[in-house]
């Protein structure tokens, strides 16, 4: 704990909000990539008018230290439970897939999130809840909900997303904001579809709660890297977006909070390591002709700029043994970029993945390959990745919140677990798992 925070409580007493008598209505807005240098940018060379005028008009953090794995999907957990994915159970973006066979499955479901969400804690308190797009969302409790779900990209992928958004609220929607975008659409217009129906939402439901997300800035550092033009160019259209849903919001209540979130930051990368390739020569992934996995004694689970390892049998002592010096001599060899691996005791005090007997994280300019028939080092497809240790300056993510009885101030640097219970705060609930704190 910073000496500014333990500060905190004395410098804004006068200021912070009491818990609210009757709720007030919150919209979460949520830029996947946004970094807090983004904002700290002199506006010629980045303008952003709607993100920064949240930003003077209420409080925001200089930076926000994430979870571990940095990924959207652990990070949307914990945004929304304010625990570490050891607790909430969203441990990566893809689910454990040893076989290689479920076709790169997400964690989409919310029956996998194992505490209770501020979708759930709003309603428990009879607020009305809303949500277009945000991860982790299929099937949670949400009143009126267009979840993230994609196989695909083929037209039957539309079909599911109406099978699992709130029954009738695709056809209302598309008949106000037109054809909704596919899933697996990560595109600026695809975001800025989005956008059309989370403003008819709003403006038909009301709903008190409400999250809404958009991906295309993290899609395009992916595709060029941080710091691109065209980067720049999809996050101003992103602060448009913003600027839409916040006068959407205020149109019906005046006093709505805002908050602006993101997931992770950034890195520059330009080597593919494939764990799966090292693995397999070592005997601990069998293959058959076909490239099909026939067996395995330890698998590696890709993240981006770190790798969980699991052990088929965690009682195995030879095989731990024999899984730590062939991770001990791929990190010995500075070609392939990896900064540490850590064991169990480790990834547990970091409120990772409890599935893990190995968590490796790479330096930045390296990512796991996501192709497991690949040499072990090759080129990079991609400029950017996160994923990487939660410590690094390049992956720290954005917090601002503005509207009533929020106060002006810079919150300095927070841990990402303190932003829901700041949210429930704000909304007059309660949710009693989280580990962070508030921030008023």
């Amino acid at each position: 704990m910073t000496l500014r925070r333990l500060f905190v409580p004395l410098a804004v007493a006068a200021l912070a909000f009491a818990t609210p008598a009757s709720a007030a209505r919150v919209l979460l807005i949520s830029i996947d990539g946004l970094r807090p240098v983004e904002l700290a940018r002199k506006p010629a060379d980045a303008p952003l008018p709607n993100l920064r005028r949240l930003r003077a008009e209420g409080a925001h953090a200089s930076g926000v230290r994430g979870v571990m794995p940095t990924l959207t999907y652990p990070s949307h957990a914990t945004l929304l439970t304010g625990v570490a994915p050891a607790r909430h159970g969203i441990v990566s973006n893809l689910t454990f897939d040893p076989s290689l066979k479920n076709a790169q499955g997400w964690y989409w479901y919310a029956s996998d999130v194992r505490v209770p969400t501020l979708w759930d804690a709003a309603r428990k308190a009879g607020l009305a809840t809303a949500n277009v797009h945000w991860p982790t969302s299929v099937g949670a409790a949400i009143d009126a909900n267009l979840p993230q779900i994609w196989r695909t990209g083929m037209p039957d992928d539309r079909k599911l997303l109406r099978a699992l958004a709130t029954p009738g609220l695709v056809d209302e929607l598309e008949a106000a904001a037109g054809p909704y975008a596919d899933g697996i659409d990560e595109s600026i217009a695809g975001d800025e579809t989005r956008a059309r129906h989370a403003i008819a939402l709003i403006e038909r439901k009301k709903p008190q709660f409400m999250t809404a997300y958009f991906t295309a800035f993290d899609h395009e550092q992916h595709e060029r890297g941080p710091d691109s033009a065209e980067g720049y160019a999809v996050l101003a259209r992103i602060d448009a977006i913003v600027g839409r849903l916040v006068d959407a919001a205020r149109k019906v209540d005046s006093e709505t909070v805002v908050a602006v979130v993101s997931d992770h930051g950034f890195a520059r990368v330009s080597v593919d390591v494939n764990l799966v390739d090292a693995f397999a020569k070592a005997g601990l992934m069998r293959f058959d002709a076909a490239g099909n996995v026939v067996a395995w004694d330890a698998a590696p689970w890709i993240a981006g700029g770190s790798a969980d390892v699991v052990l088929r049998d965690g009682a195995d002592a030879a095989l731990r043994e024999r899984v730590r010096g062939l991770l001990a001599s791929l990190a010995n060899d500075a070609a392939n970029g990896i900064a540490r691996v850590i064991e169990r005791d480790a990834i547990a005090t970091a409120g990772a993945n409890p599935q893990a007997d190995f968590h490796v994280d790479f330096k930045p300019g390296f990512e796991t390959s996501p192709d497991p028939k690949a040499p072990l080092l090759t080129p990079s497809r991609r400029r950017g990745m996160h994923g990487y240790d939660p410590a690094l300056p390049q992956m720290q993510a954005s917090f601002l919140i503005a509207g009533k009885g929020v106060p002006r101030r810079d919150l300095g640097a927070i841990d990402m677990r303190d932003i829901a219970p700041t949210l429930a705060k704000v909304l007059g609930v309660t949710l009693g798992d989280a580990e962070g704190k508030t921030l008023f």
